[in-house]
């Protein structure tokens, strides 16, 4: 891993990854995106970690693509134009079904601008907290594009609805955090200086909870959103369940919570 992305562990429990091209508003290169993708596969292997914080290094969370150039692609010159732009292309996206496919619970601390690729990192994310300095737009369709890119078509409407995410696709407008915690694109909003802050007091709810039951939710919320009737939801959910009841850390959380401390989880 580059120093296009940086790993922080402010607990053993708790990752921190920052996008690191401060100069670029964290623009996304192609050593920024592998970067990332081998900080969320260093994060989904590390036992200890329960939750994981991406930010953004300096005044911007990630300005979408780089537009002064991406980089080069491996046996690029092997490739056609249309092959080498499809593999850019499957490259970026691809960092939204590996944030979904990560155990641990993805926490957005958005910090200033958040546009293309960059709003499709926090909307792939778990939750989304922004600071009061943050700014979202979907940038594609103001440079020539389509507005639907990187997962951002499926996941917009389902956070903020079909009509509000038609009209951000439509006009690519620049909103604000109030804004976005307004329609639901975030939960909180807090003054700058306590962003990560307030990502840490998120992610201390979460690790409250068992290691087992929080990946759990997280994969079946996302598959649940994918399914086609209510009744392919439940019967996930009962399967899940019953998965659940059979760990050790479901039973230390029965007993925790009748014996009025906090629990004990060895995630087993």
């Amino acid at each position: 891993m580059s120093d296009a992305v940086l790993l922080d562990h402010p607990r053993p429990d708790i990752t921190v990854i920052t996008l690191n091209r401060p100069e670029k508003l964290n623009a996304m290169n192609r050593d920024l995106v592998i970067s990332l993708h081998k900080a969320l596969d260093a994060v989904d292997a590390d036992t200890n970690c329960r939750v994981a914080i991406v930010t953004g290094a300096g005044r911007g969370f990630c300005a979408g693509l780089d537009l002064s150039g991406y980089g080069t692609v491996p046996a690029g010159e092997a490739m056609g134009n249309i092959h080498q732009l499809l593999h850019i292309q499957q490259e970026i996206a691809q960092l939204i079904p590996h944030l979904r496919s990560v155990r641990k619970p993805v926490i957005a601390a958005v910090n200033g601008p958040a546009a293309g690729g960059g709003l499709a990192v926090v909307l792939g994310a778990d939750i989304r907290i922004a600071a009061e300095s943050a700014r979202f737009n979907v940038a594609f369709v103001r440079i020539g594009l389509s507005g639907c890119d990187t997962g951002v078509s499926w996941l917009l409407p389902r956070l903020v609805g079909a009509a509000r995410a038609h009209e951000l696709l439509l006009t690519g407008r620049i909103f604000d955090a109030r804004e976005a915690e307004h329609i639901g694109l975030v939960t909180q909003v807090v003054p700058d200086s306590e962003l990560i802050d307030a990502a840490m007091t998120k992610a201390d709810l979460v690790c409250a909870n068992s290691p087992f039951g929080i990946w759990m939710t997280k994969e079946v919320m996302w598959s649940n959103l994918e399914v086609s009737s209510q009744r392919a939801a439940i019967d996930l959910e009962n399967r899940t369940q019953i998965l659940a009841m059979q760990t050790a850390d479901m039973a230390e959380a029965m007993s925790a919570f009748l014996q009025k401390r906090p629990p004990n989880f060895e995630n087993r």
